[in-house]
């Protein structure tokens, strides 16, 4: 179950006339596991996904009793910073053992340095399509979590055309990949996901709040080109125009084969339309500490089900687990889980006394997938308080 070192060869070309810094091509990282073992090829594409957006530095607040009152001073009994934005979704597919390339704009300062490090040395992820942007800084997210919610504060300006470009896919540089998860916004077309899908690659959309209140599918053009769509419950029925998330799934299979819809405390509902297959597994009970990126790492977590070729409950239950586990650590990007967590998690919970037979049947699936013995895990890094220590003279 331990993937290949197999090299990804060499990067691509970028146009020379790109004021931007692009990444260097580096060895693959290996995983503890690698799920798509069995149908790996030597015809296989170089990278299990591809993902394009902006990298942010998140910094996390926790333990707060209250919402923060004006005029008043609040002090948070935990602190974490890690990368944040879409360095959310990559290292929650990079820790699955899936081989993670990212388009993305860093900011020309120290915090884009420490995330490039962090994603590229401490995780595993391609960053050859990346580049850092020359004067430009970093966005910054702070989310503060109580009450099992968090409420955010970000700060960036308008990216310049080097950021877009980079965000948007950079066409000439897309390497070739199994699958790609796109973030789908109202209104707007992007190149790099219809040509992606022309070529093969299978499009796992994502959408966020629509601002602009319409709540139209028609303005998510790209949806035609995925196989699958995961919103949240809320999001669905008001694409939708349903008043319940399970009718709103099978409302959704009319615009995309497969439909996600995650139902929070409740757990998560889907329905495939090429099969007729519909699924719903409850959530798992954590106490959380902070739910910072927990539904990029359900997203994560359904992907690499899907790609491994897995029953469609054993994928919600999958990715329900890997979402639990990722709220109980700070932060959005460190906070995913690896196998070495999942293994642990599925040791413990079957030593558990009264636990109902039924429910660990649920995940049973795990026995020939986590690690047979305890190891260490690969490179693997928490949110901390500041982004780099003094190093001892």
């Amino acid at each position: 179950m331990t993937a290949s070192n197999t090299s990804a060869g060499a990067g691509p070309e970028y146009p020379e006339d790109r004021e931007y810094i692009v990444g260097a091509p580096h060895a693959h990282v290996a995983p503890q596991v690698d799920p798509l073992a069995r149908l790996r090829s030597a015809d296989d594409p170089p990278w299990d996904v591809y993902l394009t957006g902006t990298v942010f530095l998140d910094i996390i607040f926790t333990g707060l009793d209250s919402a923060p009152v004006r005029g008043t001073e609040s002090w948070a009994r935990g602190m974490g910073s890690s990368p944040g934005g879409v360095a959310n979704m990559a290292t929650a597919l990079a820790r699955l053992g899936l081989r993670t390339s990212l388009a993305a704009a860093f900011g020309d300062d120290h915090y884009g340095d420490y995330c490039w490090d962090a994603l590229e040395q401490g995780e595993g992820i391609d960053l050859s399509p990346s580049g850092t942007v020359p004067g430009w800084h970093s966005p910054v997210t702070v989310s503060m979590a109580y009450e099992g919610e968090r409420t955010m504060v970000s700060h960036g300006h308008e990216p310049p055309p080097e950021a877009v470009f980079l965000q948007e896919g950079v066409p000439e540089c897309r390497p070739r990949a199994r699958a790609a998860v796109a973030s789908l916004t109202p209104g707007r077309r992007s190149s790099w996901i219809a040509q992606a899908a022309s070529e093969g690659t299978r499009i796992f959309g994502d959408v966020g709040w629509d601002d602009t209140g319409a709540w139209d599918l028609a303005g998510l053009s790209d949806l035609e080109h995925c196989e699958a769509f995961l919103p949240n419950a809320e999001e669905a029925m008001r694409y939708t125009g349903t008043d319940c998330p399970r009718a709103a799934a099978h409302a959704l299979t009319a615009f995309v084969p497969l439909a996600v819809v995650t139902l929070g405390s409740e757990g998560a509902y889907a329905v495939d339309r090429r099969t007729g297959e519909s699924a719903e597994v409850p959530a798992i009970a954590v106490e959380a500490l902070d739910p910072t990126g927990a539904g990029d790492v359900f997203v994560a977590g359904f992907v690499t089900g899907t790609l491994a070729g897995w029953p469609l409950a054993d994928r919600l239950a999958f990715a329900g687990l890997t979402a639990a586990l990722s709220v109980q650590e700070f932060g959005g990007s460190l906070s995913a889980p690896g196998w070495s967590e999942i293994a642990a998690w599925w040791r413990r919970v079957q030593s558990v006394q009264g636990q109902d037979p039924a429910a660990l049947r649920r995940y049973a699936f795990l026995e020939d997938l986590v690690p047979e013995a305890s190891v260490e895990p690969w490179p693997r890094r928490r949110a901390v308080p500041t982004i780099g220590f003094r190093r001892p003279a």
